[in-house]
């Protein structure tokens, strides 16, 4: 019995296991007439026919009927038809076939003969056929046919004695056959490739209902060439189908049919223009989940796979990618995904007057944000921004880091020094240097190029943006500071190649220039490493780093980048002592904590415990190297962002978690395992306590186990939050039932009733609580029944006596009241006296003087049929002549009182028809307070 099973019992019997056998009270006419289950009924009509368990030829026939009525076209109800012959058919028809299979079979040779005379087989066997698909040959018809013939035509061989067979030479023979088969059999036609179709067609002239069809025939097609492997005909069909009418069918299949073919981007395409029609198509999700896996984009990956596990948690094939890509993500190298990233940049030092010229700048960018270029450039957190540190680099081709491209084209940039002439520095300009009158940051310059004013468009950038191609680069002449400025302004827009030549061309004039500033040669070799670790060329990288670190030693970033091209040639030792060593520079380096931690794991894997002693010695960075300063707190907006995003995870966390959990309480319930059910479901409510299906499930277990007050509390609770849950009210109901509080229980039970009517196990359970609450009643000890004590007014000291008579009840003439009680102890010993006299006068003075607001206060802990009654006729006979305002205020307010609907329910007939002739009175009334709407709408809740 699940959680649901108590508002499913009326659908029990319908209920039907199709895998047992049939029982045999099912063979009846009276459970036959009422199954409305189909499929169980051909079954019962099986085992009727089959004899098992006897026959009943009426039985069947009724169970025919029947199940004619539900289903005219059942399989079960076809009879088998013996096969029509000539015995079976009258002489008339008999012959009527017999005379239509003559004419067929003249006319069938008339036209077999007229075919035979005409040349129509002439153009085909000139034609090719066609391919089978997977074939790549086809052979002319005329070929085979002539080929045909002549075998029909050769003669049998005559046999041979052994005299001719000793003659006989075997191999002559063979190559007479070869060269006949050379000959006479010419060369098959080969076909290369498709045939080309068209993969888009001209829909413009039909209506609707006809792009419609044909697009659903191209489509099939498609299907057809997917299933046969020929994915390349199946995108040119799914094409030509999207041509005429695009589908979400259609793009889903062509996306899966590219994924096939390896074309990531074309997939990735029609995957998104699936998710734009259809947001959250599942089947969009994970194909474009498969795209992002073999395109290394996990994170996205992961988190496609997971929306598809939110709709559907039972999808075995999201759930197998989802492992494989976690694998994969866990394997690939730890990219930055905490903290800052710390972003390196050359600066130089125009703007200020430091000598640290190979400044590092930390710039704190969003995850999402496209790294690069010279101004904030090279992130070490990210592999592919200053170049790659994996095993499998960026290439600019395939040749990879050790190709012969890279250092062919390396060469080829190195044999231009004589293209660098022009860039030499004046002896004028040497002489400055010398003498110290050009400094560095200087903004006295040579001026370049007159024809634009030192301003140019940047190369491969947009025609709109204006860059000073001549800003002073240092001690750098204005020839070769233009050619840096270039190289920075190629490199920041991905032009790495371009960038490495005008590098190589100013470290080239440098040379010949003959300036000292090793400084700025630092920063040219540097910049050119970082040119050759984008395109995967290591060895040059290294270099070029090696020689920066020679005129600058214990610089940041050409240690960095000599780092990140010895992990991509796995030297790992190596790379491990100059990450450790930018350490020493710059202990806030996370790209490098996160390639230590990497390498670390790679070496112990590796070299096994004793790894540290194979590491060649890290050099000890001097006081004056280490750069030691605080980096500024993030900004009020940042850390709102990352509290958001950091929220924002924890709920779909938990959304998934409380997703599984609760399956796994469902699950139990349905085991009949209610003790593991209870330990989800409290898991469920400590991630969301607020979730009302929750209380109701966890009651329902709480039930099962006979733990009535705890199921009680969880039904209270998940009325807190829906106040109208019928789940609530039945399973509260039962709780109070199992206490024993009948009373309550008849309470629940009623307002269930009175959201659904239909309810019947609510109905069954009201008719036996009644039955419960009466005889409790009936039980009750008479010694505890409340004796009516009568009240009258003194004066002074004089003693207050009760008076009973023998009856055990007051006489009416002997009683006062209170005529404005104070307190719930005065107005019950007041109403209990006039009630128990029957004295109505008294009760009408009694009402007069009491609020109708406080009245279901003073009337709520002696509240019963005999009361109500009393006050229905103390409102009608004299309350309602007088001021029948107070007695609509009385009666809005007395159904308010605690357990009135459980008394109201216990009225005699008598009492009853005392309450309509009292609404029938005050609907017949006029007043300025109140309608006739308003008094019908009040009897609704009393009648």
């Amino acid at each position: 019995m699940n959680a649901d099973a108590v508002f499913s019992l009326q659908n029990q019997s319908t209920t039907v296991d199709y895998s047992g056998k049939v029982p045999v009270e099912h063979l009846d006419y009276g459970y036959i007439e009422k199954c409305k289950d189909v499929k169980y009924l051909e079954k019962i009509l099986k085992l009727l026919r089959s004899g098992d368990e006897g026959i009943y030829p009426h039985l069947i026939k009724f169970c025919e009927s029947h199940l004619e009525k539900l289903h005219p076209r059942s399989p079960a109800l076809r009879k088998e038809n013996f096969v029509a012959s000539a015995a079976s058919l009258s002489e008339d028809e008999w012959s009527q076939i017999v005379d239509e299979l003559k004419t067929w079979q003249e006319e069938t040779k008339k036209t077999d003969n007229s075919l035979k005379q005409q040349a129509v087989f002439d153009e085909l066997v000139k034609e090719n056929m066609e391919p089978i698909r997977g074939s790549n040959c086809s052979i002319p018809l005329s070929q085979t046919s002539n080929a045909i013939k002549k075998r029909n035509s050769s003669k049998c061989t005559r046999p041979r004695d052994y005299q001719e067979w000793d003659k006989f030479d075997v191999e002559k023979e063979c190559e007479r056959i070869d060269e006949s088969v050379v000959k006479n059999d010419p060369p098959a036609i080969i076909i290369t490739g498709h045939t080309k179709i068209k993969t888009k067609v001209d829909a413009s002239l039909l209506t609707q209902q006809e792009k419609f069809f044909l697009a659903n025939r191209e489509k099939d097609k498609g299907n057809e060439a997917f299933r046969a492997n020929d994915y390349e005909e199946a995108v040119a069909y799914y094409s030509r189908s999207l041509s005429i009418m695009p589908t979400v069918a259609a793009y889903n299949n062509r996306a899966q049919a590219e994924i096939n073919l390896k074309h990531w981007h074309k997939a990735m395409t029609d995957c998104q223009t699936v998710l734009e029609l259809v947001p959250g198509n599942m089947k969009a999700l994970l194909r474009r989940a498969t795209v992002h896996k073999h395109m290394g984009n996990f994170q996205l990956a992961v988190e496609d796979l997971r929306m598809v596990l939110m709709e559907d948690p039972q999808n075995a094939a999201a759930t197998k990618l989802l492992s494989e890509t976690e694998k994969l993500k866990e394997c690939q190298p730890e990219q930055q995904s905490k903290g800052k990233k710390i972003l390196i940049q050359e600066v130089d030092e125009e703007d200020d007057n430091s000598n640290d010229e190979t400044k590092a700048e930390a710039c704190l960018v969003e995850p999402s944000q496209p790294v690069g270029g010279e101004e904030c450039s090279a992130a070490p957190a990210e592999r592919g921004d200053m170049g790659n540190a994996q095993k499998k680099p960026h290439g600019r081709g395939d040749g990879g880091p050790h190709s012969e491209s890279n250092n062919s084209q390396t060469g080829h940039w190195r044999s231009k020094g004589g293209s660098s002439d022009k860039y030499k520095v004046t002896q004028d300009y040497k002489e400055k240097v010398a003498n110290g009158t050009s400094k560095r940051g200087s903004t006295a310059s040579v001026q370049a190029d007159q024809s634009n004013n030192g301003k140019g468009t940047p190369v491969g950038g947009t025609a709109g943006e204006t860059i000073n191609l001549d800003a002073p680069c240092g001690a750098l002449p204005p020839p070769l500071a233009r050619l840096k400025n270039e190289g920075n302004l190629l490199f920041k827009n991905g032009q790495f190649a371009d960038a490495l030549e005008k590098y190589s061309k100013a470290i080239q004039g440098y040379t010949d220039s003959g300036i000292d500033s090793p400084e700025d040669l630092c920063i040219l070799y540097s910049n050119r490493a970082a040119c050759y670790l984008k395109d995967g060329n290591s060895q040059d990288c290294i270099q070029d780093c090696t020689r920066a670190l020679e005129l600058q030693p214990f610089s940041l970033k050409p240690l960095l980048r000599r780092a990140m091209a010895y992990e991509s040639l796995e030297r790992y030792r190596k790379a491990y002592v100059d990450y450790k060593t930018v350490l020493q520079i710059d202990i806030s380096v996370q790209a490098a904590h996160d390639s230590v931690n990497r390498i670390t794991r790679l070496l112990i894997e590796q070299d096994g415990p004793e790894w540290r002693e194979k590491l060649p010695e890290i050099p000890l960075v001097p006081l004056s190297a280490q750069r030691h300063r605080r980096e500024e707190p993030p900004s009020a907006e940042v850390l709102q962002a990352r509290a958001e995003k950091a929220a924002r995870e924890a709920e779909r966390k938990a959304e998934i978690r409380f997703t599984a959990l609760k399956q796994e309480g469902n699950d139990f319930v349905k085991k009949g395992q209610y003790q593991d059910a209870l330990g989800k479901y409290t898991e469920c409510l400590n991630l969301k306590p607020e979730e009302c299906a929750i209380y109701t499930n966890r009651a329902l277990c709480y039930l099962k186990l006979e733990r009535f007050t705890e199921a009680k509390q969880d039904c209270d609770a998940a009325l807190k939050q829906e106040p109208t849950n019928k789940k609530a009210f039945y399973r509260r109901a039962l709780a109070n039932k199992g206490l024993k509080d009948y009373l309550a229980c008849s309470s629940d039970l009623q307002e269930v009733l009175q959201q659904d009517p239909n309810v019947q196990e609510a109905e069954k359970e009201l008719e036996e609580v009644t039955v419960l609450l009466r005889q409790s009643l009936a039980t009750a000890s008479p010694a505890k029944h409340r004796k009516t004590v009568p009240i009258r007014e003194v004066e002074g000291d004089e003693e207050t006596t009760a008076v009973p008579n023998s009856e055990g009840c007051c006489r009416g003439d002997d009683i006062t009241v209170n005529p404005q009680p104070t307190n719930v102890y005065e107005f019950g010993q007041a109403l209990n006296a006039a009630c128990c006299s029957g004295n109505t006068a008294v009760g009408a003075d009694l009402l007069a003087s009491t609020a109708p607001e406080m009245l279901p206060q003073y009337l709520s802990t002696q509240l019963d049929g005999h009361t109500i009654s009393f006050i229905v006729q103390v409102l009608d006979s004299h309350l309602l002549e007088k001021d029948p305002n107070l007695v609509y205020q009385h009666l809005n307010h007395l159904h308010t009182a605690e357990r009135f609907s459980t008394v109201l329910m216990l009225l005699e007939k008598d009492e009853r028809r005392h309450l309509t002739h009292l609404f029938e009175h005050l609907s017949s009334t006029e007043s300025a307070e109140f309608t006739k709407n308003d008094v019908q709408n009040l009897a609704n809740k009393y009648i």
